[in-house]
């Protein structure tokens, strides 16, 4: 191991380390240090390569930087700190862990829990920890991060807004509006690791998801954005170790500027950048935005008695939310909380951000547990936090989407319909209440119980849950059935409890509360009466997905009948449990085929998009307009939602176990309604059919669309 020293710079470069001429400017964060090294490594050696120190100066206000000479692109790098070991007040500097970037634009390497990268002793954790964790954990590598962009520029581009330095032109043409974004959430691996046409050696990569085949699939689904479960570098828990499992969602981050190296087709580390970034320019070329599920809440430290591989040896106090005893205040369930109080901690995440929009031209984020991200100093949400206060105000971050998954587990967690401005959220009521109306309360009916609420709760949400959201446009509510968390839809429908027994937590995780209906079998059945139930309640969803104003949000592998197996927690299956199953049947075929055809209805009629309420009629099944006392019927299983537009649209929703007659209100103006789609069709393609005078025989438990 040999030692150097860095020049000073003045001022201190910019976060992290960056290739300039003739070698790098490196600068990190360590509040309290006495001492910080760049610490790199070349490519021989046992213990992942021989290592030299660099030392650099103190540039002050915590930040030690400087120019470090005979560093090139590729070098495997990461820092040590010094400085005092007082765990009670959070510092826990230790010079024998080598620590991740907290910049890092690429991370290499995967992280071993044995006892040398945790800065305590096991045995005693006031006690600063000896062995070199050097051998045990991922190096950051240098590298050049220049992209041929050509003329790529994000489908829903604000007209004045510059995707970045490496792309400045502006778009000439017409933006699509918002109203018309159709999201598909899924993940690298699980979308394409079966996906025929897609090469075996592309499959479950980012060059997998822009593949052509994978393109034509989203395409002719109707997706315009997709949404992609976390790819910032990522490691698994110890206990998912010690259970064989991986953390295969990615909720468990090491570095916020990296994306995740093991969805590259190349073990390059150069070339997983630009594969990421080619990935994001062909799905813009088809017309396809990208929206990242990005994990600011928390990192992969876990709590103080976990390992320490970077924030936590650099300056802990700065980056997590402390106790007076210097442990976490924990408000998301994973060990620690970002401290976005902090201004070097809101400026990492807002930098972290910048560089996905302007470098990677990303289109957007979901931010997972997005109440964490906007406690103050007292833990109370606060709307006007300075996170959100950044976001509305930066040129660059005002011009993207922003969407909250708007709960954590603190104090007062739950906050749908509570984040500012132009901020879309995820819409858990939404969810409860589709799955209410057509499974909770049809299952309790079936089983001779009471049903549940009428459809006043519907109603509400086929309009935009203005409940919620108020004053703000229905586009803030992202509106969702099923996501990767929980029951896929055709596990809602054929299970009554989760299965997670594949987890090795006894069943004991994921929710209990899933307002699933298993018509009358758990799991795989051969009845064909409950399987054509099941069938037509899945398409009841789907219709109530995509046919109310909002944006709506497919779950991946929804659209062919994806199961797993009543799991409804897979968060540690990266196998034949999540990866989707391409062999399609006669059924799931027709299932595909009525998705694309609900988004295709919802493309051609904007007024279920998104609408004033001047222009909405409420009637029931005999074709009069609801009063207060049929409202107040919680039996109430009909309801038909007119909204007036060009063309005028009607719903006619039937949540009852019995067919049922029912009498169209009046077409606006004059005219006759046109049936263009019946939850009670195996699959879609019927020639619309005019409804006369006389009263509409609805099936049980069915969804209707006319239009004019």
């Amino acid at each position: 191991m040999s030692t150097t020293g860095a020049r000073a710079l003045d001022p201190c470069p910019a976060p992290g380390v960056r290739p300039v001429t003739g070698g790098v400017e490196a600068a990190v964060f360590a509040a309290g240090a006495t001492q910080v090294w760049l610490c790199t490594f070349d490519d021989d050696g046992a213990a992942k390569g021989v290592e030299s120190r660099h030392a650099l100066p103190d540039a002050g206000r915590g930040w030690f930087g400087g120019y470090v000479p005979n560093i090139t692109p590729g070098t495997r790098y990461g820092f040590r700190a010094d400085g005092p070991w007082e765990p009670g007040e959070g510092q826990r500097f230790n010079p024998a862990k080598l620590l991740l970037d907290p910049y890092a634009r690429s991370i290499e390497g995967d992280l071993d829990y044995e006892p040398g990268v945790f800065a305590h002793d096991l045995d005693d954790a006031s006690v600063r920890s000896d062995p070199d964790s050097a051998p045990f954990v991922p190096r950051c590598v240098v590298v050049e991060t220049d992209f041929d962009w050509g003329g790529d520029t994000p489908p829903f581009e604000a007209p004045t807004r510059s995707v970045g330095p490496t792309s400045s032109h502006l778009r000439t043409s017409p933006s699509p509006a918002r109203d018309e974004r159709v999201v598909y959430e899924a993940h690298v691996r699980e979308l394409t690791m079966r996906l025929p046409g897609v090469p075996e050696h592309l499959r479950g990569t980012y060059a997998g998801l822009a593949h052509p085949v994978t393109i034509e699939h989203l395409t002719g689904l109707g997706v315009t954005t997709l949404e992609l479960l976390p790819v910032h570098a990522h490691v698994d828990e110890p206990h998912l170790r010690d259970l064989a499992l991986t953390n295969h969602w990615g909720y468990n981050t090491i570095g916020f500027f990296a994306p995740h190296a093991a969805y590259a087709s190349s073990d390059d580390p150069h070339e997983v950048l630009r594969e990421f970034k080619g990935m994001v320019k062909l799905l813009h070329a088809a017309g396809i935005e990208v929206l990242l599920d990005v994990v600011y809440n928390h990192t992969a430290e876990q709590s103080t008695a976990g390992a320490t591989i970077s924030w936590r040896g650099l300056a802990a106090p700065t980056y997590y939310r402390l106790d007076d005893e210097g442990g976490d205040v924990d408000v998301t369930g994973c060990g620690n909380t970002l401290d976005l109080t902090d201004p070097v901690t809101l400026e990492m995440v807002l930098d972290s951000l910048r560089y996905w929009v302007q470098e990677c031209h990303v289109d957007g984020f979901r931010y997972d547990l997005a109440v964490a991200l906007g406690r103050g100093e007292d833990l109370r949400f606060d709307p006007d936090h300075p996170f959100f206060l950044a976001l509305r105000d930066d040129p660059v971050l005002s011009g993207v989407l922003h969407v909250a998954e708007p709960w954590d587990i603190g104090p007062d967690g739950w906050r749908t319909g509570q984040f500012p401005g132009a901020w879309a959220e995820w819409n858990d009521r939404f969810r409860d209440t589709a799955r209410e109306f057509w499974l909770g309360s049809a299952g309790a009916v079936s089983a001779g119980e009471e049903p549940g609420h009428g459809v006043r709760d519907l109603a509400t949400r086929l309009v935009g849950s203005r409940d919620l959201f108020a004053e703000r446009t229905p586009l803030a509510s992202v509106n969702f059935v099923t996501a990767h968390d929980g029951f896929t839809l055709a596990d809602l429908v054929s299970y009554g409890e989760k299965h997670n027994e594949a987890n090795g937590e006894d069943n004991r995780d994921g929710s209990d509360h899933n307002l699933s209906w298993n018509h009358g079998a758990e799991g795989p059945t051969d009845d064909e009466v409950i399987s054509l139930a099941r069938r037509r309640s899945v398409r009841n969803l789907l219709g109530t997905l995509l046919l109310s104003a909002g944006v709506p949000m497919l779950s991946s592998g929804d659209e062919i009948g994806r199961t797993h197996g009543g799991n409804n927690n897979p968060y540690c299956q990266d196998n034949e449990i999540t990866w989707l199953d391409w062999d399609l049947d006669d059924a799931r075929r027709d299932l595909l085929a009525t998705t694309s055809s609900l988004t295709a209805l919802r493309r051609e009629v904007p007024v279920l998009r998104d609408h004033d309420e001047s222009v909405i009629g409420w009637f029931d099944e005999t074709g009069a307009q609801m009063d207060d006392e049929a409202w107040a019927q919680d039996e109430r299983r009909t309801l038909q939602l007119r909204l007036e537009g060009r063309p005028c649209a009607l719903l006619v929703a039937h949540g009852g176990l019995d067919e049922i007659e029912v009498a169209l209100p009046e077409v606006p103006g004059g005219g006759a309604w046109r049936l263009r789609w019946d939850s009670a069709w195996e699959r879609p393609g019927k020639a619309p059919g005019t409804a006369g005078d006389e009263p509409q025989v609805l099936t049980p438990l069915s969804l209707r669309l006319y239009t004019t």
